[in-house]
């Protein structure tokens, strides 16, 4: 079940902190960037993030599973995601670890 706007919305505006926040229609779902740079996916309407360490620290209890058939494992995040400040901090430090965007070509 593809992910709805709504939902792809309110995850942006609990990110808003964390830089500038996009998402790009990737297939269906979403695939969501601060900064120009890839963090995470929105999969039938849940927020993946990327892991990293720093991440791995901040979550403690980590969730992971993979957003899509045959994917790598990815931050599953649920219980905090209303928590705007939370949320927006734990992108703010997987971006640090995160390698930048390839150039276009």
């Amino acid at each position: 079940m593809p992910s709805d706007q709504k939902f792809v919305d309110f995850v942006i505006d609990q990110i808003k902190n964390a830089g500038e926040i996009s998402a790009k229609k990737m297939f269906g779902e979403y695939g969501v960037y601060a900064d120009g740079k890839l963090f995470g996916l929105i999969c039938d309407n849940r927020l993946f993030i990327k892991p990293t360490e720093s991440g791995r620290e901040f979550i403690g209890n980590i969730v992971e599973a993979p957003p899509y058939k045959g994917a790598k494992p990815s931050f599953l995040i649920e219980d905090k995601i209303e928590d705007g400040e939370w949320l927006s901090q734990l992108v703010r430090m997987s971006l640090k670890e995160l390698p930048d965007p390839k150039p276009k070509k």
